[in-house]
């Protein structure tokens, strides 16, 4: 009894911290895409590393793997569906970030991207048992069936 409530606490808590991150990075993605678009991006950033000796088109690249990233990875991390590679693809966002913010300015404040950080961590630390409610989690009670099935 007492091992359930345990778990149950645990599968909560796991739905949650990926649910909340998938949309943190979904929505900063729409706005990359949608509202503020790749060049709103690219004109709030290219003008600083470019005077840092940054090239434009790797400039270019990072605005638009960012932006895009965090739009489809975030959708994936919210419906839990191939949610590891989604994760490890905004993870190397965030270090693109880091480097491109820290070029501009050593001392940047990481209010937005530490938070971020921290419970990607979390969630690739944590037991992958501990989430079970996702697409991932029903894909592979799914195949369990289909090759108890096909035995």
């Amino acid at each position: 009894m007492l091992l359930d409530i345990i778990h149950s606490r645990e599968v909560v808590a796991m739905f949650v911290v990926r649910v909340f991150l998938g949309f943190l990075f979904f929505f900063q993605g729409f706005d990359s895409v949608f509202k503020i678009k790749v060049k709103g991006v690219l004109h709030a950033i290219k003008e600083p590393l470019l005077q840092k000796g940054v090239p434009n088109s790797l400039i270019t690249l990072g605005a638009y793997y960012t932006s895009y990233t965090n739009l489809i990875c975030g959708f994936l991390l919210i419906i839990g569906f191939a949610k590891y590679y989604a994760l490890y693809f905004i993870g190397l966002g965030i270090l693109m970030t880091a480097v491109a913010f820290s070029i501009i300015k050593p001392m940047w404040d990481m209010q937005y991207v530490f938070p971020r950080l921290v419970l990607m961590i979390f969630f690739l630390i944590a037991p992958t048992h501990w989430d079970v409610i996702s697409v991932d989690y029903a894909w592979s009670i799914i195949k369990l069936i289909k090759s108890i099935i096909n035995q």
